[in-house]
């Protein structure tokens, strides 16, 4: 091959290069100019972001449980001769609910108050005697010693008959009875449970980063998933005096006024402690932010001249937010959005900066501080 035909082949592929080369850069910049010029609009939904009235509060998970609350059982062993209560029902404090045999400790305390009232004519008897010295102090000493041993059995006897009645220690509602009528009960046997329900205690643990927020006297709701739509008031009662080492939790108790017994002992609920002032934060729905490990962000809707038809051309611009604060569906927003402004609420996953969107606010994701489930 001569140098003559090398040189004409190097000029040939110049050429083609060249030609090809500007094809495909032509190519390119008409993808380009396409691209921002026929970028079709996306269908978002849209909120207003608002200022709204923000009351800080601190969630927690606790357990309900009886001011009063006991499993009552008899201190004496006996056979039930009585029974006065039905299951469930509400008692005063003092009523009688179970009646022991006591016939033969009854008849024993006849017996016993026989033989103390003896001693005390006995003792009176002599007293008179003592003083025309017809009997010696000695005698009357003795006689005043037996009267108060006799007085002393006759209380001891009377204290063993009480016991073989049961009454309500305190005012609430009863339980489901154990025992049946004639059974044999040892001491200790649970015969019924007696809860007092009004008021009603909500113990829950906090963090120890959260002592600082939390005093006696605080205000707190509760709710819980067994009677939904309700929330119960009530105030700290007390906070524990240590942190649990192994949690680095603290115990709360905080009352719950429950006057038509709508809560039970043993509940599961959810409380909610207010920590301070009442403050005005602006507010999105939480379907407003990515959420990004670089950050988080929304989109914010911005006019940007006028589209074909001379109306105003609305575009998606993304910004970097800082989050606070959540409760229920909202999420308050420190900085990145001001009051006003339009911002992206469903529909991110289409956008970039600079797309433009058209507002469809037909459907609208929940916006709720406190939602509740629907029950369908």
């Amino acid at each position: 091959m001569t140098k003559r035909m090398v040189l004409m082949l190097v000029i040939a592929g110049v050429i083609f290069g060249g030609i090809f080369g500007f094809q495909a850069f032509k190519s390119r910049m008409i993808k380009k100019y396409l691209s921002s010029q026929g970028v079709p609009a996306q269908t978002v939904s849209t909120i207003k972001a608002s200022v709204q009235e923000w009351q800080p509060a601190l969630s927690a998970v606790g357990t309900l449980r009886a001011v009063r609350g006991a499993d009552l059982a008899p201190e004496v062993s006996g056979v039930i001769s009585a029974i006065h209560f039905r299951s469930g029902e509400e008692v005063k404090a003092g009523a009688p609910l179970v009646q022991l045999n006591a016939a033969a400790d009854i008849a024993q305390l006849e017996s016993l108050k026989a033989a103390a009232g003896l001693a005390e004519l006995t003792y009176r008897r002599d007293q008179r005697q003592l003083k025309v010295q017809a009997v010696s102090q000695a005698t009357v000493d003795a006689d005043a010693a037996n009267l108060r041993v006799a007085k002393a059995r006759v209380a001891e006897q009377q204290a063993l008959v009480d016991k073989k009645s049961v009454r309500a220690p305190f005012a609430g509602r009863l339980g489901l009875r154990a025992v049946d009528l004639g059974q044999y009960v040892a001491p200790g046997t649970k015969l019924v449970t007696l809860q007092s329900l009004d008021p009603m205690y909500a113990d829950f643990s906090v963090p120890q980063s959260a002592l600082a927020d939390v005093r006696t006297g605080f205000k707190v709701s509760a709710a819980t998933d067994a009677l939904p739509g309700e929330r119960f008031e009530g105030t700290i009662d007390a906070i524990d005096a240590k942190v649990d080492p192994a949690t680095r939790n603290v115990q709360v108790r905080a009352s719950l006024s429950n006057p038509k017994h709508r809560l039970l002992p043993g509940m599961f609920v959810t409380v909610a402690v207010d920590t301070g002032a009442s403050e005005r934060r602006l507010t999105l729905p939480q379907t407003a932010i990515t959420f990004n490990p670089y950050g988080n962000t929304v989109f914010v809707v911005e006019e940007k001249g006028k589209g074909a038809n001379g109306k105003p051309q609305l575009v998606a611009t993304q910004r970097f937010v800082t989050t606070g604060a959540t409760r229920g569906d909202q999420i308050t927003v420190l900085s990145g959005v001001k009051e006003g402004e339009t911002v992206v609420t469903a529909g991110q996953l289409k956008l970039r900066n600079g797309v433009p969107v058209i507002i469809n606010n037909s459907v609208q994701p929940s916006n709720d501080a406190a939602p509740h489930p629907k029950d369908e």
